[in-house]
């Protein structure tokens, strides 16, 4: 029967409803990469303030119950009445889509952010979200949930100089599939805005990894190439700059040669990193091509007519940062990916190639150095396409004629194979024997594998292991014929042994993709086999943990298997499950104790200065004028910092009462640092939610005051003893004592020791292995990373070793 189909069925979503309903269509998707673009969008709204010289310091913080927070000093939100809606402009700006300032060139001149949907859709995907505006001196503040406001706008405070907006979220669990911040994937959106933004001091702190990276980059994206050109050797001393305006696009380019041969481009578009490239970007490469060859072939360095370089070749080892200002930029759906606007490439082009022009007429001896890299790369691409035809005729990179070693699957379905490349004869044999015939693939690598990051194309097609690997993935190699989708396997798992020598084999391979089949990675196709962590045993029953978290599970698990919590008053235990979510209430709460401490204060004492009446914990602890202060709101710290600023704004040069009679913070747009510290607790919200949840249940988190002869409320009781506890923070502990009794706990070594069948049980098995998939989330640092370990500059590498040796946490000795 066909269902019914009228007006009724055709449904009208209101304001911020359509967002929750597809939230794709405004982040991208629900994924790693739509939970962070909320943070983007909120930070792109300062960032235009930067543009526009309002504002030189960008604050984000990551906070243990996973909300972050963005503090700028910008102008602030406005927050005067809106004429048209007959709300306070900040309510608008967070509720309305297609709210905004940037539609016309009046507010801001150029801007990432052009639909007007970005804070209003972060506000809209949030539990819970509140914004703080320093304007017109008045501290304003407001608070949503799931972008509902829980009441108007409301004036919090005094300020009389400090302005700017400070917007805290809790990306809602409901809609993303993982809620939990990279702090590598922050911090490397961060560091390009610091490069893009000359001046602009941009800071990332983690909270609960105790974390925290300081951006500020006088120079600019010229500062850019240096940084990504550190650790390589440079092929002339300085970066080319390049910058200009026509028809309205400014243009800026900065590029500078190493002696390697990857190719780094990052381009921009309004401070927007155009991962897909676009229209500047092509006319770029058009312009570089052009201009080598005519330059080239002008100058006799390359022979006419019978000398020509690809756009490949004269991007061997180039670093290249592009960075344009387009006011009414065309940008390939919100999450701003590729540049569409056509009369770019034209303006690109012809700006580009000229300065790069006079670069090299007024650079001869910098030019040939170029020029001659390129030809040099030409004569390599054209020896490595010998080599490809000499190996296809020998059947060494034909996949039809497959290599000897590899123990292939019968499955043909790409999507459904996998590959273990795995550390020579030995573990290749148990691998063998131990695997899924049907799906899995096993490739031992015999011999030494290349470092791929000092060698050509022509050089790492005559290593035989690498040779024999791009025969069993099918995906050839090279930028004219790798193709990612010939792939004859959906996974490619990198299966080493446990110890040094295991782990430099893993890191060349790894090395090799990031340089030579990055594709793969980004495709989320490069694993690494994870080994249990530990081995448990009990008597003679062994058990595999592959994780902290995993292991810590067990041991709680097995405490309370053999105890009970038998309250003071009562007659009888609580019931197991009752005890158990107390327990894992406490294995939360744990996160926020290890913040709080490591902010210099006793978890003890956060809890004595719970407020007498309130109950509310602090929020911030405020040092002033040599005494500490305890804010349980917002309302508080504005109040105290309105007293700041009042003591040391009124006078001029020096305060009497200030330590060695320092100047006061006046003309410092409200900076009271000197004088006025505060230490947030960002997770105290968490912690009173769990206090609460915890004496709903009859047990208190606070330590009553009692004397030492009365009796504690609960007790733990098993059968060998009474545990006395206090409040719930001695319980955790207890129970993890119980648990570890009669066990023998070791780490686990990896896989060299293993058997078949143990290999197939930890390590290979569906239904209960770990892998680690390769992520590349931040490529700046891993690009780093890369050139440190394996590249040519040595003393960088031995400065890199001693500064981390106390970081190691496996040292095979």
């Amino acid at each position: 029967m066909t269902a019914k189909y009228d007006a009724t069925s055709i449904k009208v979503l209101e304001g911020l409803e359509a967002v929750r309903k597809r939230p794709a269509m405004y982040i991208g998707d629900t994924g790693s990469r739509g939970l962070h673009h909320l943070v983007y969008e909120v930070v792109d709204n300062s960032v235009d303030e930067i543009g526009n010289g309002s504002c030189d310091t960008i604050e984000v913080k990551m906070h243990a119950d996973n909300s972050v927070s963005v503090r700028d000093n910008g102008r602030g939100i406005p927050v005067d009445m809106h004429k048209t809606e007959k709300k306070p402009a900040l309510e608008v700006v967070m509720t309305k889509l297609h709210a905004g300032g940037k539609f016309d060139h009046e507010g801001y001149k150029v801007s990432g952010g052009l639909h007007g949907v970005g804070v209003s859709v972060v506000n809209a995907l949030s539990e819970w979200c509140e914004v703080v505006v320093h304007r017109d001196g008045k501290v304003h503040r407001q608070e949503y949930v799931r972008g509902v406001p829980q009441g108007p706008m409301e004036v919090i405070g005094k300020t009389t100089k400090k302005t700017g907006t400070e917007t805290r979220f809790k990306p809602d669990s409901e809609i993303f599939e993982e809620a939990t911040f990279s702090f590598d994937v922050l911090s490397n959106r961060l560091r390009e805005l610091a490069f893009l933004n000359p001046g602009a001091k941009i800071v990332l702190e983690d909270e609960e990894g105790d974390k925290k990276h300081e951006f500020r980059y006088d120079g600019g994206i010229v500062s850019f190439v240096e940084h990504l050109n550190e650790n390589k050797t440079a092929l002339h001393r300085k970066p080319i700059h390049i910058t200009g305006e026509r028809e309205g696009v400014r243009i800026e380019l900065a590029l500078q040669y190493n002696e390697g041969y990857a190719e780094q481009v990052f381009s921009f578009v309004n401070n927007i990193n155009t991962i897909e490239g676009g229209t500047h970007v092509s006319g770029f490469r058009a312009a570089i091509t052009r201009v080598l060859n005519t330059y080239g072939t002008k100058k006799g360095i390359l022979k006419e007519g019978k000398e020509t370089l690809s756009g490949n070749d004269c991007r061997e080892g180039l670093t290249a940062v592009i960075s344009v200002l387009v006011p009414d930029p065309q940008f390939e759906g919100q999450t701003k990916t590729k540049l569409g606007n056509s009369e770019v490439r034209g303006l690109a082009e012809s700006l580009i190639s000229e300065g790069l022009g006079d670069f090299l007429e007024e650079n001869p001896t910098d030019a040939k150095k170029i020029v001659s890299k390129s030809l040099v790369a030409a004569r390599a691409r054209e020896a490595a396409r010998k080599a490809r035809e000499l190996t296809r005729r020998k059947g060494a990179l034909d996949s039809a004629s497959l290599p000897g070693q590899l123990a292939d699957c019968s499955e043909r379905d790409p999507a459904l194979c996998e590959i273990f490349l795995v550390e020579g004869n030995s573990a290749g044999g148990s691998a063998k024997m131990g695997r899924n015939r049907r799906f899995q693939a096993i490739l031992p690598l015999r011999g030494k594998i290349l470092n791929v990051e000092k060698a050509r194309l022509d050089k790492i097609l005559s290593n035989e292991v690498i040779r024999t690997m791009v025969a069993a993935l099918g995906t050839g190699i090279g930028a004219e014929d790798f193709d990612p989708e010939k792939a004859r396997y959906h996974k490619i798992i990198i299966m080493t042994d446990a110890d040094v020598d295991g782990a430099h084999i893993r890191m060349l391979l790894l090395t090799f993709f990031f340089r030579q089949m990055a594709q793969l990675i980004d495709q989320g196709r490069i694993y690494v086999a994870k080994p249990p962590l530990y081995r448990v045993r009990r008597g003679k029953t062994d058990q595999y943990i592959e994780t902290d978290r995993e292991f810590d599970d067990f041991i709680v698990g097995e405490g309370l298997s053999g105890c009970e919590l038998w309250p003071a008053a009562a007659q009888k235990s609580w019931r197991a499950d009752k005890l158990r979510n107390v327990v894992e209430m406490m294995r939360d709460l744990e996160r926020y104790m290890k913040v709080v401490e490591r902010r210099g204060v006793s978890f003890a004492d956060y809890l004595a200065n719970r407020h007498d009446e309130s109950g509310r914990l602090p929020v911030y602890k405020i040092t002033y004028s040599g005494r500490e202060y305890y804010a349980y709101s917002d309302a508080e710290l504005a109040e105290l910092e309105s007293q700041a600023e009042q003591r040391y704004g009124i006078r001029n040069g020096v305060d009497a009462e200030a330590p060695d009679g320092a100047a006061s913070p006046e003309g410092d747009n409200g900076d009271l640092s000197a004088f006025f510290d505060v230490v947030e607790f960002s997770e105290a919200r968490e912690i009173e939610r769990i206090a609460g949840k915890l004496e709903e249940k009859g047990i208190s988190l606070y330590a009553p005051d009692v004397p030492d002869d009365e009796a504690p409320p609960f007790v733990v009781r098993e059968s060998k003893a009474d545990h006395p506890i206090w409040s719930a923070l001695d319980l955790l502990p207890v129970v993890r004592g119980l648990g570890r009794r009669g066990l023998t706990i070791q780490r686990y070594k990896g896989l060299s020791e293993m058997n078949p069948e143990q290999l197939w049980d930890t390590t290979m098995d569906p239904e209960r292995r770990t892998l680690m998939q390769v992520k590349l989330e931040d490529f700046v640092e891993a690009d780093q990373l890369v050139s440190i370990l394996y590249g040519d500059n040595v003393p960088k590498r031995r400065e890199f070793i001693a500064s981390h040796a106390l970081e190691v946490r496996n040292l095979d000795i």
